[in-house]
């Protein structure tokens, strides 16, 4: 006792510098008698130990409940989690499944690519169990399954949707043209619960159907969930009624009556986005903490707190103080040093003096400079440049005076390595704990990356202005049901002013406006400003019109756009195309004068010819004329004789003038008259035509027409012409070639032929010739271009127009016998007029091949 006496005034020795309450608690403790200060000395340590085992016990059932506690809110966070990793894996199939509905409304794929990419999918993705394309009326088009789905639960394509909740949803997606989910009711022969998604079909804002995407719960809870997870809880999903769909869960158990302390099941769960609260995700996991008395831990910390305590109190306070102090410590200096290192803003603190007294690691990393070469410099510091010394001292003064700019100052700042960057200086008081200033504390900031991009943007700018001026096309943009410009470049300003008039001039009289008239308020949205219509049923093909105003023939396109305030926008540019339409007129012309004066030149061509021709019909007339005169005179003719040489005479007549009549109509200046034409009506004219030319060359013909052959839209005269031009060529080609009489001969073929899908005739002339030279053929349609001497170079030009015009096709091409040309075929291909009754045993012509002498 006598030594716990002469220690307990230890306090009095304490130093003049201790606080208040010390020096009271001192002033108190001498005050107490001897014995009391033994009580009180024997009493502290009870009441310490005391006091220990409160706290441990409080420590304890601070510790369970917080374990507890951290336990639900372990079990919250991994079911979150959980969620919404299933959530991202819906909305991701959701994505994919809204894709396929895309193309499908844009016609985009067809039922094998739907197949195709339906069957990726379920491969790829295990919780999707079936893809089935369902129309507007809720007839099955097309379906693929996994095979192990169930046979009750296979979608067959051609059947109806039966009435339910998948019909409940398949309207509901009609009406709310958003997908929607939902989990129908196992039906039976049903086994595996499947989650149905409807993403609306969407064709030109009709509702067109639906893409039915069917999901496993088991798989999408299995593949969905992290695999951690489902080894650490008892994962299930349920249903709205609490029904377990997947998973299995934990049974409630009871703890025995020996076990102290609390063993319920910990569970947490959350509906799953974005199903809503038909689909439930649940987890649920064991406490495995022990109770406050059960814990042998607790007995122990208790025997050895009550053996020991009494001899450790003091020096656990002693040791405690200190150590809290110097955690504080720590921690502020490491928070201090944390902050200042992590911040990307340049630090740097001056005294009143204008000394250097500290710099961060940023500013370090900035100028290039340590931090142990700054601290301590006087102005001019070593990162000013030398060029700037002036300047930056006066800014440096006006900072010291507490001239300070608010939004700082840009300076320039030389690195250690000889470049400079451009930054921004801010400026502000550094205040201690006591409030009074020392100093100066400036932050630095890089700009010369937003110094770069700022004088980018700026020169890019000037760039876009410069080439929307110079374009020779007028650009405008201007808000939809608006009268404001929002945008013209200088062609448009010269063409229409400053004005909207123009604008709204081309836009109506191209018709590029939307579906509904943005003039009538009845077309637009009150809130916003904008068409009810659908923007998609504008036109957005070019238009080319003509502005009496300004004499011009423009070509106008339209596009929608985002102004950069928010609205919509139509932007509208219209290009000068007078000088092409002018040119164009001018080719037509010249292509028609072209066609009339290729017939005349035929003509007079065809001239002696035809007089060789007539002169057989009318040697035939004078000889039949003669003999029924003589035997008239002579009384030697009867009356069926007479008639049958009358009937000759008036035959060879006709013939006559027919010859004339088509030498008329074949040179004859008329517009094109497209009608229903006999394919072998027009051949047999064209060779009647050719036959002369023919037979002057010492040319045979041979023709080879298919049996019933359709009729064809066409002006017979101008095919004719083609035809009869064709076969005139090949006359020439073979008596240029000089070849002998056996080898002198013109095929003509008429046959029915298919291209690109399309059904037509396919005319062709073959003859005997030399064939064509391969620059020749380069050059062969080319106008003016001709390989006669006296040839215009008009014929086969005007050919391939008159064919074209008939959106039809023609080729030339030479026949090789080895590497000996032996001929030359040309072919055109016409369209029918309508698709042929009997085209698929299309033969040859029985008879033998027609030859003309």
């Amino acid at each position: 006792m006598s030594l716990k006496t002469s220690q307990a005034p230890a306090p009095i020795r304490a130093p003049s510098q201790r606080s208040a309450v010390a020096r009271w608690w001192a002033t108190w403790w001498r005050s107490l008698s001897p014995n009391r200060q033994d009580r009180f000395a024997a009493l502290a340590p009870l009441a310490a130990v005391l006091l220990f085992l409160a706290a441990i016990v409080a420590a304890f059932w601070y510790l369970r409940v917080e374990e507890a506690y951290r336990e639900q809110e372990a079990v919250r966070r991994d079911v979150e989690y959980a969620q919404q990793r299933i959530r991202l894996r819906l909305l991701e199939r959701q994505e994919q499944l809204m894709r396929i509905a895309r193309d499908l409304s844009n016609k985009d794929i067809e039922l094998p690519q739907f197949h195709q990419r339906a069957e990726a999918l379920i491969g790829q993705y295990p919780e999707l169990q079936a893809i089935t394309w369902i129309d507007e009326t809720g007839r099955i088009l097309a379906s693929h399954a996994t095979p192990t789905i169930t046979s009750a639960q296979v979608r067959v394509a051609g059947e109806v949707l039966h009435k339910g909740e998948t019909q409940t949803v398949f309207a509901l997606s009609r009406s709310t043209q958003q997908p929607v989910y939902s989990q129908p009711a196992l039906a039976d022969g049903e086994s595996v619960p499947l989650l149905q998604l409807q993403v609306p079909i969407n064709a030109q804002g009709n509702f067109a159907g639906v893409v039915l995407g069917e999901y496993s719960v088991d798989n999408l809870l299995r593949y969905g969930t992290p695999t951690e997870l489902l080894a650490r809880y008892a994962m299930t999903l349920l249903d709205a009624k609490g029904k377990v769909l997947a998973g299995v869960p934990l049974a409630p158990r009871e703890p025995p009556e020996w076990m102290p302390g609390d063993r319920r099941t910990t569970a947490y769960q959350v509906p799953v986005s974005p199903v809503g609260d038909s689909l439930v995700l649940r987890a649920q996991a064991y406490r495995t903490s022990l109770g406050l008395v059960g814990s042998g831990l607790f007995w122990l910390v208790g025997a050895l707190s009550a053996m020991t305590a009494w001899m450790l109190i003091a020096t656990w306070r002693h040791t405690r103080r200190r150590m809290q102090a110097q955690e504080a410590l720590v921690q502020e200096t490491n928070f201090r040093r944390a902050m200042e290192n992590s911040v990307l803003t340049g630090m740097r603190a001056l005294d009143l003096n204008g000394q250097i007294t500290y710099v961060n690691a940023a500013f370090c990393q900035m100028t290039g400079w340590t931090e142990e070469e700054l601290v301590g410099q006087m102005p001019p510091f070593p990162y000013w440049p030398d060029s700037d010394h002036e300047t930056l001292r006066a800014r440096l003064q006006d900072e010291l005076s507490g001239k300070s700019i608010a939004g700082g100052f840009q300076v320039r700042v030389r690195r250690k390595s000889g470049s400079v960057f451009d930054a921004r200086l801010y400026v502000s008081p550094l205040i201690d704990a006591r409030g009074r200033q020392t100093g100066w504390m400036t932050s630095m900031t890089d700009i010369t990356e937003p110094n770069r991009i700022r004088e980018q943007l700026t020169a890019s700018h000037e760039r876009f202005t410069i080439v929307l001026e110079a374009l020779d096309a007028s650009v405008s943009v201007a808000p939809l049901g608006s009268a404001e410009l929002l945008f013209a470049n200088k062609l448009y300003r010269q063409w229409f002013g400053s004005q909207t008039d123009g604008h709204l001039q081309l836009v109506a009289q191209a018709g590029v406006l939307p579906a509904g008239d943005a003039g009538h308020p009845s077309d637009e949205d009150p809130l916003m400003g904008l068409p009810t219509d659908s923007l998609t049923s504008a036109n957005t093909e070019n238009a080319e019109i003509f502005l009496p105003d300004l004499g011009k023939w423009l070509e106008v396109r339209s596009r929608y756009l985002s102004w950069v305030d928010g609205r919509l926008a139509q932007m509208v540019i219209a290009t000068d195309i007078t000088p092409r339409r002018l040119a164009e007129a001018q080719a037509a012309r010249q292509t028609e004068r072209a066609q009339s004066v290729s017939g005349l030149i035929t003509m007079g061509e065809m001239a002696s010819s035809v007089a060789h021709e007539l002169n057989q019909p009318l040697t035939a007339i004078s000889n039949y004329c003669s003999g029924i005169i003589s035997r008239v005179k002579s009384g030697q003719i009867t009356e069926p004789a007479l008639l049958a040489a009358l009937e000759k005479t008036a035959h060879q007549a006709q013939r006559a003038g027919q010859i004339i009549q088509r030498i008329r109509e074949f040179v004859k200046k008329s517009e094109p008259k497209r009608q229903l034409a006999n394919a072998e009506q027009m051949v047999a004219e064209a060779v009647e035509l050719a036959g002369i030319e023919l037979r002057r060359n010492n040319v045979r013909l041979t023709q080879y027409l298919a049996a019933r052959l359709p009729p064809v839209m066409a002006d017979s005269i101008l095919i004719e012409q083609v035809l009869v031009n064709l076969m005139k060529n090949g006359a020439e080609s073979i008596a240029n070639a000089a070849r002998p009489p056996a080898q002198r001969s013109v095929e003509l073929r008429v046959v029915p032929r298919q291209m690109n899908g399309v059904e037509g005739l396919e005319f062709s002339v073959q003859d005997s010739g030399r064939g064509l030279a391969p620059e020749v053929l380069e050059r062969l349609f080319e106008a003016f271009f001709s390989t006669k001497t006296q040839g215009m170079g008009m014929g086969l030009n005007l050919c391939r127009s008159i064919v074209e015009s008939h959106q039809g096709r023609m080729r030339a091409e030479n026949i090789y016998n080895g590497p000996e040309v032996t001929g030359c075929r040309f072919t055109f291909w016409l369209p029918l007029a309508a698709p042929a009754i009997d085209t698929t045993n299309v033969v040859a012509n029985t008879d033998s091949p027609r030859t003309i002498a």
